[in-house]
């Protein structure tokens, strides 16, 4: 019996692990349900971009009170945690404060960590209260009804447990406090207890520190629905995000490889296919569902903060419009998760359920409401690029349904009889200058 709380511990450690492990593979097979795409080019000016965003939160703090107050619990949440390490040891071996012998230093860690504990719980409290209370605007679009609003407060009130949780753990921990070094919080949430025994003090102290780590097992699981999964994959989705310049649009290869062989005299578009080739099925034009994007694309819509930078800053959407990239970002996930359900359910093959993301998720006047300004892009504290499914979407509309706004279809058709996006015979485009 005196074995049994290492084993308990052993098992709530390797279950956690486990199932943790699991999501992540289930995350990992839908990501890579994306076509394929080349993102092995300039990998100083990658790492660069993770270093700088990512780990140094530069987009970030573009917006200086919400930016700092992140910092803050970013920080704060990195460097606690080190302290798991040492909880982990001490659960698996039967030990307390394993690490407490090597002194001074023991010390002004755990003093470091219980000033970054207060600090996340004010930070958190005021998230929680401009969320809330003062209401901004962009935490109450109509995206953010439902779930997404109480996973946002979900993961607040989560944080303020655990903090709250670990300076308990500290002010009980009578051979903690007897050491007089490190207790820079917690030396004033000690007498709070100085009513009770030494029996139901260690009771409390035993009790917190069990909360505390099945709390943080807890919160890793939870990342995998949430959309707190940004704090794993902002890393790779900040290294592969878009590093070419922001108006240049991708091309289609199969539609470069037609204008090539339009503009080749040479050329015969009936010619045999060479021997021994293989009959090549034409690609599809654009995106229209989830299987249609590249695996950048996927990784995009799981890394979503949901923090509404992206739509705060979209013209179209200030102007009454029901354009909204975070939307875009987060029906895109919502189509992914639907699909990897529907693999799960059917022995790891999709089952054609009828739906996709255009129309059933994503509609059509979004879409075409989007001024290409790039403006949510650079918004994003995360590079996520919400204009590269749109375009991908908007491609599909006009290449393989002759879906396009009539404007644009008068546009096109100018350009194709008259060489200029003007309804102006060829011979007369020039006429304007007569006028001068």
């Amino acid at each position: 019996m005196m074995y049994l709380p290492q084993i308990l511990f052993a098992i709530v450690l390797l279950a956690s692990i486990g199932y943790f492990a699991r999501n992540v593979s289930k995350l990992r097979r839908n990501i890579t349900l994306g076509h394929d795409v080349d993102v092995s080019d300039n990998t100083s000016q990658r790492w660069k971009n993770m270093a700088m965003i990512a780990l140094g939160q530069s987009k970030m703090v573009k917006r200086p009170i919400a930016g700092a107050l992140h910092v803050i619990v970013y920080v704060g949440f990195v460097v606690i945690n080190i302290e798991v390490l040492e909880i982990i040891i001490d659960g698996l071996a039967g030990t307390h404060r394993i690490f407490s012998p090597i002194g001074a230093t023991y010390g002004v860690l755990i003093g470091i960590f219980e000033i970054l504990a207060v600090l996340v719980f004010v930070a958190v409290v005021v998230f929680w209260l401009r969320r809330n209370t003062l209401k901004l605007k962009r935490f109450w679009a109509n995206e953010m009804k439902g779930w997404p609003k109480d996973d946002a407060n979900y993961i607040l009130y989560f944080e303020m447990v655990l903090m709250g949780l670990f300076l308990t753990m500290n002010a009980t921990d009578l051979e903690f406090q007897a050491m007089n070094s490190g207790n820079v919080i917690s030396q004033f949430i000690a007498p709070w207890f100085s009513s009770f025994s030494e029996s139901s003090i260690h009771i409390i102290e035993r009790s917190a520190w069990w909360l505390h780590i099945v709390g943080i097992l807890i919160f890793l699981n939870y990342l995998y629905f949430s959309k707190h999964l940004h704090i794993l994959l902002a890393f790779p989705n900040t290294y592969y995000g878009r590093i070419k310049p922001q108006g240049q649009f991708e091309n289609l290869e199969a539609v470069t490889s037609e204008v090539k062989m339009m503009m080749d005299p040479d050329a015969d578009p009936y010619a045999a296919p060479e021997a021994g080739a293989e009959d090549e099925v034409p690609a599809k034009f654009g995106a229209s569902d989830v299987q249609d994007l590249s695996w950048v694309n996927l990784l995009s819509a799981y890394t979503c903060t949901e923090c509404g930078r992206c739509t705060s800053e979209c013209p179209a959407n200030q102007t009454g419009k029901k354009l909204s990239p975070r939307k875009i970002m987060m029906d895109t996930r919502d189509r992914l998760v639907e699909v990897g359900k529907n693999i799960d359910a059917n022995n790891g093959e999709f089952k054609d359920d009828g739906k996709q993301l255009l129309d059933d998720y994503i509609t059509k006047e979004e879409l075409w409401a989007c001024t290409s300004c790039n403006a949510c892009v650079e918004a994003c504290p995360v590079s996520i690029d919400p204009l590269n499914i749109i375009m991908q979407m908007r491609q599909y509309l006009v290449m393989e349904q002759s879906a396009a706004p009539m404007e644009l279809n008068n546009m096109m058709t100018n350009i194709e009889n008259n060489g200029a996006p003007w309804p102006y015979n060829q011979m007369d485009r020039l006429n304007w200058k007569n006028e001068a």
